[in-house]
């Protein structure tokens, strides 16, 4: 199965890099790495991880990386990565902002 990451998750990876480098460019690349290493490993086992409370209708699974929440949801014939979003945030308004 194949993994596609939406423009929105592309530019939370950024998003995630910039804020990281502020601190430590070298770990800010690192970091992003494993982010992006875990995302394609969702290609092996994509429903080993669970679907989000409250938006299980929605098909959309998360899964963890230390802080951050790697959100997705399984197709037909590919992954899909709709975000990746700091588990501090208000992840309900940026995914499912019709329902808030």
């Amino acid at each position: 199965m194949i993994v596609y990451l939406t423009d929105e998750a592309e530019h939370d990876l950024e998003r995630i890099a910039d804020y990281i480098a502020q601190d430590s460019p070298k770990r800010a690349l690192s970091f992003v790495r494993e982010l992006r290493k875990k995302c394609l490993s969702l290609a092996e086992m994509p429903l080993a991880f669970p679907l989000v409370p409250l938006y299980e209708d929605q098909g959309v699974r998360r899964r963890i990386h230390g802080n951050y929440l790697v959100f997705y949801r399984v197709e037909a014939d590919r992954v899909v990565i709709l975000h990746v979003l700091h588990g501090a945030m208000d992840y309900a308004a940026i995914l499912f902002p019709d329902d808030v």
